[in-house]
């Protein structure tokens, strides 16, 4: 009856602003499948990927001799959840959850999971599902049509660089580009490497931004003594500068802030209380082409807890202007200016334990 109550409380605290057609479904947890649960809101409310899900779905439900997988699992859930008649509620993730730990060992315990381990995982089977039904469509011309729409991008990476194998609807959703670049000292040649990314992962420090933090993640270093670099050019190890840069940034950009860091002294993990704040409107300017990118943050996973090997997770998300925060079953409104409750804490001791982790911004299309 709580879990109705809570629901209903959702609805009276939007009213007549509840959105058309929008559905916010808290979500059971199964012992300790908070991290699933967080990321799973966060990733349900990035719309552009949300929508390619139901229409996998919608396209490929007459498939009922196809074998389950985490993908059909996925789009099962979402698609249950979207259809379901009630505005508020809360469904249980149980078939999903089962795949996930059917298919990774490591989800199976009860320990504390990480949640960015999981999005990894997660996002990097779909792809590889994806590709598989890819390659088995191309390769057999009596397959449905159905199936070539549901896994046929809808755009192609821009400039060219339209990578084999297929470029999945996951990749034009999260990819981006990442160069590598390095500058031999003695001859001034540059050598430059592309390497792609679901998301960045940054060093943290103290009082610190995401925007600073960037800044660090791109900052040039110098590659010398036994770190010297071989350059083709010189046939020998050279003192050179390296650094990070991003050649396409993707349209949805997850940061993935490195809290739990391993301390030698200690032989363990510890979390990283530090205070990182990351703002609404997001402007990433060390990409290539000097371009400004601007993003807007519409999810944040957040852990709770002090230490790495327990605590648990919980998720903030934008809906239609409007902020949820979602704690496994319950679903309630908070304000905006609530977001920043999760920077961190400036004192290294501090009661506040619950710390933004993983970031989702989408692009505005906005280039300054």
């Amino acid at each position: 009856m709580v879990m109705g109550a809570a629901g209903s409380k959702l609805e009276k605290a939007l009213g007549d602003q509840f959105p058309e057609g929008e559905r916010y479904f808290g979500l059971e947890n199964f012992g300790n499948t908070c991290y699933c649960n967080s990321v799973l809101q966060a990733l349900y409310f990035c719309v552009p990927f949300r929508e390619q899900l139901l229409e996998y779905y919608a396209n490929n439900k007459n498939m009922g001799d196809a074998e389950e997988n985490l993908l059909t699992c996925l789009a099962d859930l979402f698609t249950q959840i979207s259809s379901q008649k009630k505005k508020t509620g809360v469904i249980a993730p149980k078939r999903f959850v089962q795949r996930v730990k059917k298919q990774n060992e490591i989800f199976r315990s009860y320990m504390h999971q990480d949640a960015h381990e999981f999005l990894n995982f997660l996002l990097n089977e779909l792809v590889d599902i994806l590709e598989k039904e890819s390659n088995a469509t191309k390769t057999s011309p009596e397959a449905s049509s159905s199936k070539k729409l549901a896994n046929s991008p809808n755009h192609n990476l821009p400039n060219g660089t339209h990578k084999e194998p297929r470029v999945t609807w996951v990749h034009t959703t999260f990819q981006g580009i990442l160069t590598n670049e390095t500058r031999c000292l003695r001859c001034e040649t540059v050598t430059a490497r592309d390497e792609t990314f679901f998301d960045l992962s940054l060093d943290i420090e103290q009082n610190t931004s995401i925007t600073s933090c960037l800044k660090n993640f791109s900052s040039t270093e110098t590659l010398n003594a036994e770190d010297k670099f071989f350059c083709d050019k010189c046939c020998s190890l050279q003192e050179a500068q390296k650094r990070m840069k991003i050649k396409k940034p993707p349209n949805i950009l997850v940061i993935h802030l490195k809290r739990f860091k391993y301390i030698e002294q200690l032989g363990r993990y510890k979390k990283l209380l530090y205070r990182v704040v990351f703002p609404l409107e997001l402007k990433l300017s060390n990409t290539i082409s000097n371009a400004d990118s601007e993003y807007s943050l519409f999810a944040v996973v957040i852990h709770v807890g002090g230490g790495p090997n327990h605590g648990h997770y919980v998720s903030i998300v934008k809906s239609h202007n409007h902020w949820l925060f979602f704690d496994d079953e319950n679903v309630e409104m908070i304000d905006e200016s609530a977001v920043q409750t999760f920077f961190g804490s400036a004192q290294e001791y501090s009661s506040n334990t619950d710390h933004g982790y993983i970031l989702f911004y989408e692009s505005t299309g906005g280039r300054s």
